[in-house]
């Protein structure tokens, strides 16, 4: 009974292959406050380009996200960022 009244779990991000990463990491950004989905969206985009000679930039986007939820890329993202305080 309790369960039925709980909120669901997050959404964590599956990046199992490129399809799941995709739907996945849409449906956790659903989850997100407005004002919170453009740092994730900057935070996705940009991983890839944080590692030098990365021969395959979305495997590694996958790699680095998987199993995550949007709260924790956000918060990681602020973390790295100078001057983030929220």
């Amino acid at each position: 009974m309790l369960a039925a009244c709980a909120d669901p779990a997050p959404t964590r991000i599956d990046g199992s292959s490129p399809d799941a990463f995709a739907t996945s990491a849409s449906a956790a950004r659903q989850e997100l406050p407005v004002a919170d989905r453009l740092m994730f969206d900057s935070a996705i985009a940009t991983m890839p380009a944080r590692r030098y000679a990365n021969q395959d930039p979305a495997a590694t986007a996958r790699a680095a996200f998987d199993g995550l939820t949007a709260a924790d890329v956000v918060a990681s993202e602020r973390s790295r960022l100078p001057g983030e305080t929220r």
